[in-house]
């Protein structure tokens, strides 16, 4: 017998017979993990646990906990929520169905209009596939015949995927009972081991995500290995539903989006306090770390985007207009401008490097499907920073940058992960210029010892970068902060500067945003802290609650000593009890509520109500003042 060398995830190897399973690799090194494992890794590809090992190898067997083991369990909730759709209602056709992040989802054709009343139906048929203990089989077939077994089963969707594939491809099916899918896995081997699951909505979806496709519906679910850690997450997200950006910006009067302008958000007064402080913050911020302040046009004549690249890679989320007889662009980003800043005279080396930065906004054509709230828009404000540079100032800005990012997510108490993100296939550039730029991104965060992950091919058409990805309260990640390294603009451009020999040489450029866009980012501040902002973003930081009329005069007074003091006091003058006010002030989430009576009145004091710590007592104003101040210069969280 033939054998084969495992190299295990500890570095251990083993020998195995050729044709060994991984379940059987598994099960030799101990029952207990094989009846937690869920599939297997060999050389860095997810397989099934029936998968034969014909190679020497690198195997890693994996649970519900790691990435693949998660996608795999995910991916067979979804088949078995196909399989009892199709039981439930016969005639409806499949698209497709993946895990996706926290769970899975299934595109489904048909003439029955799915409730919320049917989704218990088919969280209760899958209860009973679950019960019994399908065996999920893979078995191959050539194209020709894989056509034919999906036409025979009347799944257009199908035959259009297989279509789409080459004429020579050994085409994947997985079966369990009577249903049969098209699909590559990897899968888990029964349906039994799918036993904590459920079905959270239904929304519509275009086939193949193309808006003059059929709009499908989709199911989405989630599935956990034990019941305990499902309804954790569902408690997450009945809580995540609490914070929703939509719902609270609503209800604190923030923003707004109208049918006349969809993803076009409206920011009203009290929203505009909160996007001014953090604007604030940003110039305050960016004056300390030497960088200079630009502003530039919104419509820039097509050529210009020619240049840029953008109208090669980028066209497609554009939008145009005509002046003048000629061509023009709404800006989708802010480079292009920024470089030609840069171009408006000559430097030497001796001023490098160069940060210019710009609260730009921008405009990009997002499918309406694919609009949520603040968070997918179609016109935003990048917090953006360009840094030209020279050749040896890349590992230094990009530290600095790193650096800056960390402060800011920090400041908000967010963590954060990374990720570098590698060359695109529609790119620009040698292949000498990537590696440069990929090495020292990777150069920069080694020395930062930040850990990061690689995400192959998902770089900017000029240039890979460094993705920060936010983690709020509730554990969900947000895509914010980049900074990308780009030697394709200085050349498109022919930027240059004078060096030491009093020849031109080329700068490098840095593009870079940490919000992200100011829009998502005050999205993710609001659910974040669900609408409770520390005092210094608060629109309202105190609210004044006279008891009676008789105590107005008092009210007035201290709330024009505060506006004096730059404290941002509203006053509640309605005749109403002092219980409905205070629960109106709860509401709204203000900070700090003053109670006022006829004791505050005669002691010049003032009886203070903390949002977050209840009742604090009476306090001297001139004391509440001070204290109130110092917590905003020190923007306390």
């Amino acid at each position: 017998m033939v054998k084969v060398k495992i190299t295990l995830k500890d570095g251990s190897v083993r020998e195995v017979n050729q044709g060994t399973t991984i379940y059987d690799i598994a099960k030799e090194i101990s029952e207990g993990l094989a009846r937690v494992a869920v599939a297997g890794e060999v050389d860095g590809i997810v397989k099934d646990l029936s998968y034969s090992i014909e190679k020497d190898c690198e195997l890693s067997i994996l649970r519900f906990e790691d990435e693949g083991g998660k996608e795999s369990f995910r991916h067979t909730s979804a088949h078995i929520l196909a399989q009892a759709v199709k039981r439930l209602y016969p005639g409806t056709k499949l698209a497709i169905g993946p895990s996706i992040e926290n769970g899975y989802y299934y595109d489904f054709d048909s003439d029955h209009k799915f409730t919320p009343e049917d989704l218990e139906k088919i969280e209760a048929e899958m209860k009973k596939i679950v019960k019994e203990k399908l065996e999920l089989k893979r078995f191959e077939l050539p194209r020709n015949e894989a056509l034919e077994l999906v036409k025979k089963q009347g799944e257009t969707y199908k035959v259009e995927l297989i279509e789409n594939l080459p004429e020579d491809e050994i085409i994947s099916f997985y079966q369990q009972g009577e249903f049969v899918d098209l699909c590559a896995g990897p899968h888990v081997p029964s349906t039994d081991k799918i036993k904590s699951f459920k079905l959270l909505s239904v929304a519509g979806a275009y086939w193949r995500g193309d808006e003059k496709n059929k709009m499908l519906q989709r199911i989405y679910g989630t599935s956990f290995e034990k019941k305990k850690d499902l309804e954790e997450y569902l408690d997450r997200l009945e809580e995540a539903k609490k914070r929703d950006h939509r719902k609270l910006g609503k209800e604190l009067d923030l923003f707004s989006l109208q049918e006349e302008g969809p993803g076009f958000p409206f920011f009203h007064p009290k929203g505009m306090v909160l996007r001014n402080e953090l604007e604030n913050f940003w110039r305050e911020e960016h004056v300390k770390r030497e960088y200079d302040e630009i502003k530039t046009p919104i419509i820039l004549n097509e050529h210009l985007w020619r240049q840029s690249g953008h109208w090669d890679h980028y066209q497609e989320n554009m939008y145009f207009t005509d002046i003048d007889e000629e061509r023009y662009a709404v800006k989708p980003m802010n480079c292009p401008g920024a470089i030609l800043s840069y171009k408006r005279k000559m430097y030497s080396y001796r001023d490098f490097p160069i940060r210019m930065g710009e609260l730009g906004l921008v405009h990009r054509h997002e499918l309406s499907g694919a609009l949520h709230g603040l968070m997918r828009v179609r016109c935003f404000t990048q917090d953006d920073a360009h840094i030209f540079m020279l050749p040896e100032q890349i590992k230094e800005e990009i530290i600095g940058v790193i650096d800056f990012v960390d402060y800011v997510y920090k400041m908000f108490g967010f963590k954060y992960h990374v990720e570098l993100s590698t060359r695109p296939e529609d790119s620009m550039g040698t292949d000498e210029e990537w590696e440069m730029a990929i090495n020292a991104l990777k150069g920069a965060l080694e020395e930062r010892s930040l850990p990061y992950k690689i995400n192959e091919g998902d770089g900017a058409f000029y240039g890979p970068k460094i993705d920060f990805k936010l983690e709020d309260c509730l554990g969900r990640t947000w895509q914010c902060g980049t900074i990308q390294l780009d030697f394709q603009m200085p050349q498109r451009f022919d930027l240059t500067y004078v060096g030491a020999d009093g020849e031109k040489h080329r700068p490098i450029m840095i593009h870079r945003v940490i919000y992200g866009s100011m829009e998502r980012f005050i999205g993710v501040l609001i659910e974040h802290f669900a609408g409770k902002f520390p005092t210094w973003l608060a629109p309202v930081q105190v609210k004044i609650l006279p008891i009676t009329e008789r105590h107005l005069d008092y009210a007035k007074k201290l709330k024009s000593e505060m506006k004096l003091k730059g404290i941002r006091v509203e006053l509640d003058a309605r005749n109403e009890k002092i219980g409905y006010k205070i629960r109106e002030a709860q509401l709204s989430k203000v900070p700090y509520m003053l109670v006022l009576g006829d004791k505050e009145v005669e002691a010049g004091s003032v009886a203070v109500r903390s949002r977050d710590k209840g009742e604090l007592g009476i306090v001297k104003v001139d004391q509440f003042i001070e204290d109130v101040i110092k917590e905003i210069e020190n923007k306390e969280m």
